[in-house]
């Protein structure tokens, strides 16, 4: 009776285990997603505005908007492989964060009505960065640090 009951605790954690996702783990497939949704929108706002206003270089806009798009889908897929937990989806992401630091940038120094997006892809990528860096998301993704014992 008592393998039995020990064998029905068992059973609920380690069902719960594949299913349990730290909450940094999930902000941080969040902050990606945002990011790549926002690319893959800028870059359909771009193409349709090649194509309704003939004013500028039609070629020029049609390989930006499709650079956003292709773009926007690597943190897509990062936000999707960190939801699932793949250890591979954290590289990308990393770089997806890295990349936006000096975009960010850029948005800050301009003289328009950009700054609020910089403001909010710099608070989102030092989030992001933060968050991929924590101990529990390397931990639920499988990443061993350095010095960390492999048995």
């Amino acid at each position: 009776m008592s393998s039995a009951s020990s064998a029905d605790t068992s059973s609920p954690e380690q069902r719960a285990e594949p299913d349990s996702r730290p909450g940094r783990l999930t902000a941080a497939a969040a902050v990606a997603g945002v990011e790549g949704l926002a690319l893959v929108a800028g870059g359909l706002v771009m193409l349709v505005t090649s194509l309704t206003d003939r004013s500028g270089d039609l070629t020029s806009a049609l390989m930006g908007a499709a650079t956003l798009v292709a773009l926007g889908l690597i943190p897509l897929v990062a936000a999707r492989g960190l939801w699932l937990r793949r250890s591979w989806s954290r590289g990308p992401a990393v770089i997806t964060q890295v990349l936006a630091l000096p975009v960010a940038w850029q948005l800050l120094q301009a003289d328009s009505v950009m700054i609020p997006a910089g403001i909010a892809l710099a608070v989102l990528a030092v989030t992001g960065l933060v968050l991929l860096a924590s101990p529990s998301t390397t931990e639920a993704l499988g990443i061993k640090r350095p010095g960390q014992d492999s048995a």
